[in-house]
């Protein structure tokens, strides 16, 4: 059994500890913003946070976690993921969609950690984060936009 705090509320879930939170978050708890992509942490479309630092739910055992703060796309908030949310929208990053989870919230942990990226920073960061439709430049504008609105 596993309790952990999920987008601000506390949440219990009785399955076992090598179950990933992926699934945790998608199949027990209704869940469904974080997607799956490739199970081994390689792409990124799983991308929570935990306790306020990126992690890969994919391959996250749930025994791992308890006790910690959790945030889907479902729950994150806060000027940064409004700014990041809202220059998506502006520049039309998304194509199929499918990784922008994973995607929004590496550049909201990025922009919470560091304000004003370069061109350099933002690759590192979102370094893990494939999107089959090569969006990477919109992707790259995106987050210079909502550093720029966040800025003033």
């Amino acid at each position: 059994m596993a309790r952990f705090e999920l987008n601000g509320k506390e949440v219990t879930v009785d399955v076992p500890d090598d179950t990933p939170l992926l699934w945790v978050l998608r199949d027990e708890l209704k869940m469904t913003g974080t997607k799956f992509g490739c199970g081994v942490a390689q792409c990124g479309a799983c991308t929570v946070m935990l306790d306020g630092m990126t992690r890969r739910s994919c391959v996250t055992p749930i025994g791992t976690i308890d006790g910690s703060s959790v945030t889907t796309i479902e729950g994150i908030d806060g000027p940064e993921a409004q700014a990041i949310q809202a220059a998506w929208e502006n520049l039309d990053v998304p194509q199929c969609g499918w990784c922008q989870s994973g995607q929004v919230m590496s550049a909201t942990a990025l922009l919470l950690e560091i304000p004003k990226p370069s061109d350099e920073d933002i690759d590192n960061a979102m370094a893990g984060n494939i999107c089959r439709c090569a969006t990477y430049v919109r992707i790259r504008k995106a987050i210079h936009d909502a550093a720029d609105t966040l800025e003033g």
